[in-house]
């Protein structure tokens, strides 16, 4: 086992004084530092990575074997843009309100607030958690609270 002190000086350890160390650790209940953790801490992150690293090629390989085996024969008819069955007419900008925007955006944020309500409760139904999650739960509502009136006053919730 090696170490490298501040000045990047190799300092090689005897298995006596490691298997000393470990013991002194063992009983004190920690973890004795070492190859073995560290090794453990990495093997975790490399099972990670090969995992990566195999769904990509299973994208690559499936895109691949796609684009050499599909049959292509451009013509103006499949060239066209296809809408719903509908064949396109005029120009491809269309109008839309801002508004549906803005719908879908509090829907998003209050879908998040719901979502964060479950494990708040979980936790607050945790002994000793009660008054301290009941707090923070509260400030987080008047977040949501004025963020809501404020989109009220401004009046993106009429719908006109």
């Amino acid at each position: 086992m090696s170490a490298t002190l501040r000045d990047s000086v190799p300092v090689t350890v005897s298995s006596a004084v490691r298997e000393s160390l470990q013991g002194t650790l063992a009983s004190a209940g920690r973890e004795p530092a070492g190859v073995v953790v560290a090794a453990d801490y990495f093997r975790s992150y490399s099972v990670v990575g090969l995992l990566a690293v195999v769904g990509v090629l299973f994208v690559a390989v499936a895109f691949g074997a796609g684009r050499l085996l599909r049959p292509v024969v451009p013509t103006p008819e499949k060239l066209l843009t296809y809408e719903c069955g509908v064949d396109p007419v005029g120009e491809g900008w269309a109008h839309t309100q801002v508004r549906y925007y803005v719908y879908a955006f509090l829907y998003v944020v209050f879908a998040v607030d719901s979502i964060f309500l479950f494990p708040w409760a979980t936790v607050f139904a945790a002994p000793g958690y009660g008054a301290t999650t009941l707090v923070e739960m509260f400030i987080f509502l008047g977040f949501l609270a004025v963020g809501l009136l404020y989109a009220y006053k401004k009046g993106v919730l009429a719908w006109t």
